[in-house]
């Protein structure tokens, strides 16, 4: 069994490698252990690892909420822009059909055709 600073000394490095801490089985499997002996022969580091990862930073909390703000506020501002696009976009095909009509209008006026009436479907 390793000792109690090979396997603190494990835990550090796979912390520094993720950057958050560590599993117990990512642990015992650092170490070549089997996870069920990892915890019958270190069960207080892995009280620590659970009490670690289960208790988030009051630091953490308020970088996600802020995080959190700043990424609602952009929504919001992204919605306000894409509804400003959607009302552009109504009033341009508004105005397209109409040019169409007036177009097809004097279409039919310039050739003097006369148009069918169109069957009901």
């Amino acid at each position: 069994m390793p000792s109690r600073s090979a396997v603190h000394g494990a835990a550090d490095a796979l912390t520094a490698e993720t950057g958050r801490s560590p599993s117990v089985l990512a642990l015992a499997t650092r170490l070549g252990i089997a996870n069920t002996t990892f915890r019958r022969h270190y069960p207080d580091v892995c009280a620590e690892l659970a009490a670690a990862t289960s208790a988030p930073s009051a630091s953490k909390a308020v970088n996600a909420y802020t995080a959190l703000k700043a990424d609602n506020a952009r929504l919001r501002s992204d919605k306000r822009e894409l509804a400003e696009q959607l009302e552009l976009a109504i009033a341009a095909v508004q105005r397209l059909s109409v040019d169409n009509g007036l177009l097809r209008t004097a279409l039919h006026d310039a050739h003097s055709v006369t148009p069918l009436p169109r069957r009901p479907r």
